[in-house]
């Protein structure tokens, strides 16, 4: 086993509460593990060690079907006994002399004469059995492997609250809270029991009548804390089957980030608004004693897991974004309570009546709508038919059922509300039927429609990191991703230009003060994406979008590879025929949008490929494409890509002739002897989805069936690239078998593709010089001698760039700087709280990375500021 992190160690002496789940106590190799992590923090703090288990994996489950009275309540039992016996026998214990009166009490449970009513407090003592028998069968497996393990039984010292007025019976016995501020004298006959290791059971605590009662599902936490802030413990560790809480359900958001560290309160915002990994209820205890909090994960306790104390930085920004399901919306709607005194107080009279806890709140002039969570209320139809008789006595009521609430969790809500355009309108085609803002400035929620949630939560979180609004870079918050601690990246692999180092600050030089701004591109990088696209069989035809870099030696690498060109201005047409001498029209395409008639004109004279998105343009100019070949581009009424202003697909785009109006355009096309030989769509760049090209091939070839003289399909571009450490490269391979398996499907057409970015980005840099170090207010800036008028993507998309101090590569990134030019706009910069060395000085040479594509080919003379330099780089370095 790796060794523990010393971030794990608690402080010197006093008691440590470990408690672990289900998934942590079914495996031999888990006790095992669970047995050295108490003896290591026994020894690493000098004192004493608790700890807490909850029932095996899956029991629970099994138990609560026999307290709801199941059919085949004894095959049950039976199996549970033989579960139990075999994990003895696994365990190498005598399972008769370890678990025979506690497997005797269970059958006994079933042959009691309650068990034909099933009272709450038979119910009670069925739901306790499984962390009894797991209890017990641990610290008897414990002790064999030579620890001094010491068993109680929880229900000694964990005692539930006086219920409150009106709660449900239900919650009074099977949903209970406990009391977890203790004395000296109790303090003093816990320590008095035997053993330097001590384990007890979660869940289960005394009833006032001194029976059993259950804390409720998710209860084994909530008795760990409770005894950590009854003995004053130096630490309570949650251990379980995941490494930590996370910005997102991981399994839902497999690009979810770590949360290295949490204050308190943004803890259990983000425990009551759906996360699984810690019971709500848990912190408290230990928020009112002081107790920091730790969650880590069992099978690698190498990890650093998540710490929540009282001293965690106060960073404000989205830390998480959850989902619960099973909300339950009620609304009542009444003209007559406006301005009526009392009103309110009437209507939340009612489900106080019939036991019900009210979560989310909205008000208007004419109605009230709360939401009830179904993890702190029994929603049954009977117990929500009753609540709903009641209220029809003051208003028309409507009862929404299932929603899902999707709720943002962070400091400073409020402040963050011009970062969330992005997130407001991935809502856009939901049905949104609540949005509520907590008045503690940490949650923002959305109820919608549970249907509607499924696969919603993966663009908000992107959409969040995208915005600022999760602020990832946070180090002290946020940790790494989970497909990280899965290993399910792939990695960016090391760019060209750390090889290149010297030779690029050799070209910055050379020039002296009119060196920079400077891009420079790699032609061994632009030939190796090349290559890799070649390399895609289904793939026909490949075109360069010139447009994303026009230099003319890159332009002729590419044709020396095999690829095409794809131009939107004649201007574009003119630069490939002059920068590629010889070059054959057939290999290039003209893709205009709105250009004027001349340019179809001359386009068609040179020879090349037309592509039409309008049929405006046939009636208007018939003579320019009568008895011609053209391709048809159709906006297939969607879209995707990195950015909105990106997202060339739907209604709002200008691009494409609408799907609605193909048959008017082959009606058109026929009339004037227009022959239409291909069909193309191009919904967005950035595009990683890969049901996103199956679609689009599928719909272009149900289209070109119809027209029936379509021999092409053009799938457009906007192959992403990883700009960012987070990102991954484009998974080539998959993306091949994808367009292999539609090749399959729809093999009478040839495939084409006609990527710009994917080629480019990363064989291009930008070379610029720090030209002033300055703070203001705090905020520490870095200038250089390259503005927006430079590169334009991060003003105009919020795009990322790396950058780097070239001649302080080697030194540590230990300052804090927005980056930012010469420019008079307040969006001139290129990247906000970017770390660098803090030595960054006038002169230095800085690096802006994966700049080859919409750099040089975007730039202006603002501020008539000149445009940059280009040099190419082939061949390595010498």
């Amino acid at each position: 086993m790796s060794a523990v992190s010393p971030t794990h160690v608690a402080a010197s002496g006093g008691w440590i509460v470990l408690k672990f789940g289900g998934t942590s106590v079914s495996r031999r190799h888990r006790w095992n593990t669970i047995g050295k992590l108490a003896k290591q923090r026994a020894e690493q703090t000098g004192g004493r060690v608790l700890v807490v288990v909850s029932a095996l994996s899956g029991v629970t489950n099994e138990l609560t079907a026999i307290a709801d009275g199941a059919a085949d309540g004894a095959r049950r039992v039976d199996a549970l006994e033989t579960r139990h016996r075999d994990f003895a026998t696994e365990l190498e214990l005598d399972a008769d002399a370890v678990l025979g009166a506690r497997l005797a009490a269970l059958r006994g449970l079933l042959a009691d004469p309650r068990a034909a009513s099933r009272p709450l407090d038979w119910q009670a003592e069925v739901l306790g059995q499984g962390e009894l028998l797991s209890s017990t069968l641990g610290a008897a497996y414990l002790r064999s492997q030579g620890l001094d393990m010491g068993w109680m039984d929880a229900r000694e010292w964990l005692d539930a609250l006086p219920p409150q007025a009106n709660q449900s019976e239900w919650s009074r016995r099977l949903s209970v809270n406990c009391q977890w501020q203790s004395d000296a004298a109790w303090r003093a006959r816990f320590a008095a029991q035997p053993g330097a290791l001590l384990i007890t059971q979660g869940f289960i605590a005394r009833h006032q009548d001194g029976g059993t009662a259950i804390l409720g599902r998710g209860g084994s936490d909530t008795s760990a804390a409770y005894f950590g802030a009854l003995l004053g413990a130096s630490k309570v560790e949650i251990w379980t089957d995941v490494p930590g809480m996370f910005s997102a359900n991981p399994r839902e958001v497999p690009d979810a980030r770590l949360l290295s560290r949490l204050g308190y309160a943004e803890a259990q915002e983000i425990t009551t608004t759906g996360a699984k990994v810690l019971h709500p209820r848990s912190i408290k205890p230990c928020r009112d004693s002081g107790v920091p909090m730790a969650i880590l994960d069992t099978e690698r306790p190498e990890l650093p897991g998540t710490t929540i104390d009282r001293s965690a930085a106060t960073v404000p920004g989205v830390k998480a974004i959850s989902r619960r399901n099973g909300v339950v919306l009620v609304s009542v709607e009444d003209i007559g309570m406006w301005q009526q005194v009392g009103y309110l107080a009437e209507v939340f009279a009612l489900f106080r009546t019939h036991g019900l806890s009210v979560d989310m709140i909205g008000t208007s002039q004419t109605n009230v709508t709360v939401s009830l969570d179904p993890s702190e209320n029994l929603l049954s139809e009977n117990v929500l038919a009753a609540l709903a008789a009641d209220l029809e006595k003051i208003g028309r009521v409507k009862v929404i059922v299932p929603c899902a609430a999707i709720t943002l969790v962070g400091r400073g809500m409020r402040s963050l509300l011009h970062r969330l355009s992005e997130v407001f309108s991935s809502f856009g085609h939901e049905r949104v039927h609540m949005i509520s803002q907590s008045s503690n400035d940490l949650n923002l929620t959305f109820v919608i429609d549970e249907a509607d949630a499924d696969g919603l939560l993966p663009d908000l979180h992107a959409a969040l990191i995208d915005s600022g609004a999760m602020p990832v870079l946070e180090k002290d918050v946020f940790g790494p991703r989970w497909r990280e601690l899965d290993g399910s990246v792939r990695p960016r692999p090391a760019p060209w230009w750390r090889g290149e180092r010297e030779r690029l600050l050799a070209i910055a030089g050379e020039a002296g003060a009119t060196a920079t701004p400077r891009y420079v591109y790699h032609l061994p990088t632009v030939r190796e994406r090349a290559r890799a696209l070649k390399s895609v069989a289904a793939v026909d035809q490949r075109y360069y979008a010139i447009k994303a870099n026009p230099h003319p030696a890159i332009l002729r690498a590419l044709v020396e590879e095999g690829f095409g060109l794809e131009c939107v201005s004649l201007g574009e047409l003119q630069h490939v025929f002059a920068a590629v001498p010889g070059l054959d029209p057939g290999r290039v395409l003209f893709t205009p949008s709105f250009a004027p008639v001349h340019e179809y004109r001359q386009a068609f004279a040179l020879g090349v490929t037309v592509t039409v998105d309008n049929v405006e343009a046939l009636r208007r100019w018939p003579e320019v494409f009568r008895g011609r070949q053209v391709w048809l581009r159709i906006d297939l009424g969607h879209g995707d890509g990195h950015h909105q202003k990106v997202n060339t697909g739907g209604k709002d785009s200008k691009f494409g002739l609408s799907a609605q109006r193909v048959d008017e355009f082959v009606d058109a096309a026929r009339a004037l002897g227009t022959t239409i030989t291909g069909l193309h769509a191009h919904l967005g760049s950035g595009v990683e989805n890969a049901g996103h090209w199956r679609l689009m091939c599928d719909e272009l070839a149900g289209f070109a069936r119809r027209i029936g003289t379509v021999a092409t399909l053009d799938i457009g571009g906007g192959l992403p690239i990883p700009y960012s450490a987070d990102d991954e490269p484009f998974d080539i391979a998959a993306w091949a078998v994808g367009l292999a398996e539609v090749k399959a499907v729809h093999p009478a057409f040839a495939l084409v593709i006609e990527p710009g970015r994917y080629l480019v980005a990363e064989s291009g840099v930008l070379l610029a010089r720090c030209t002033q170090v300055i703070e203001k207010d705090g905020v520490h800036r870095v200038g250089l001698d390259a503005g927006m008028h430079t590169l334009v993507r991060p003003a105009m998309y919020d795009a990322w760039h790396d950058i780097v101090n070239l001649q302080r590569v080697d030194e540590a990134a230990d300052g804090v700087f927005d980056v930012v030019g010469p420019i008079c706009e307040s969006s001139d910069f290129f990247g906000r709280a970017r770390h660098l060395p803090s030595a960054t000085s006038p002169g230095d040479v800085m690096l802006v990375a994966d700049a080859g594509a919409y750099g040089h080919a975007m730039a202006s003379t603002y501020n008539l500021r000149g445009l940059p330099a280009e040099d190419v780089i082939d061949g390595p370095a010498g």
